[in-house]
């Protein structure tokens, strides 16, 4: 299907390793990031090195006009959208519920709910045949978290996944008829650089003994899940939440 792809928090991680991973299946690659624009440029650099096309395009999903704007021009600068991955997410410092201040959860809500509204809604203005479009896909970034609650770590993050689940079944049953399908994948223990926002950059590795694979996944791994999301081959599935948790 290639054509335009919008990662949202694409500057490292998860994001960055789908957006290096789209370009080679043929898609250009809007590259969100909010803050990073040296490690945002550096996924562009690489995708046009290896002959791609992409752009960086800083933006706070969180906020309304700035999604507008990154929507703009991403299909300005690159074409019709035609994917759209809502990975943009943040969590904090391991933290009991009775020790989170209102500043937080407002952040965290915002960002990993919030912000997942509203670039699925300007999305699927794009891209849905109600609204003249030839449809498309849109696939959230859940975790692991929202089945276990993260207890003693961070529950408001778990939470706000939760919540991602909810939102990827009901807007896959409400655009399913007008070509766009909604899927999202939830990650388990991954090796990137979002276990330092909570404190403990070696959560990862600490953690591997108590997985079943008995170690953690790559963001390379999560990224091979999405493009197949996204891919004919998962031409039927819409609403579905693909656990990549190495059995966790």
């Amino acid at each position: 299907m290639p054509g335009t792809m919008i990662i949202t928090g694409a500057g490292r991680g998860i994001g960055a390793a789908t957006a290096r991973l789209a370009a080679t299946r043929g898609y250009s690659v809007a590259v969100n990031y909010v803050k990073d624009d040296r490690a945002a440029n550096a996924v562009v650099s690489d995708i046009r090195a290896s002959g791609g096309a992409a752009i960086a395009i800083r933006a706070d999903v969180s906020r309304e006009a700035e999604v507008e704007r990154l929507f703009r021009e991403a299909v300005r600068e690159l074409g019709p959208l035609t994917v759209l991955v809502n990975n943009a997410g943040i969590v904090d410092h391991t933290a009991r519920v009775d020790e989170m201040r209102e500043a937080r959860l407002q952040r965290m809500m915002a960002v990993n709910v919030v912000g997942s509204f509203l670039c699925a809604a300007e999305a699927v203005r794009r891209m849905s045949t109600l609204h003249g479009g030839h449809g498309g896909n849109i696939v959230n970034l859940s975790s692991a978290a929202a089945k276990y609650g993260s207890p003693r770590e961070y529950v408001d993050y778990a939470a706000s996944k939760a919540a991602v689940d909810v939102f990827t079944i009901g807007l896959a049953r409400e655009v399913a008829a007008e070509a766009i399908r909604v899927n999202a994948v939830r990650p388990g223990i991954i090796d990137t650089e979002i276990h330092a926002s909570s404190g403990d950059p070696a959560r990862a590795q600490r953690l591997a003994p108590q997985l079943p694979l008995h170690r953690p996944g790559t963001a390379r791994e999560v990224a091979n899940a999405i493009l197949w999301l996204v891919s004919d081959e998962a031409s039927y599935c819409t609403g579905s939440i693909l656990d990549v948790a190495g059995g966790r």
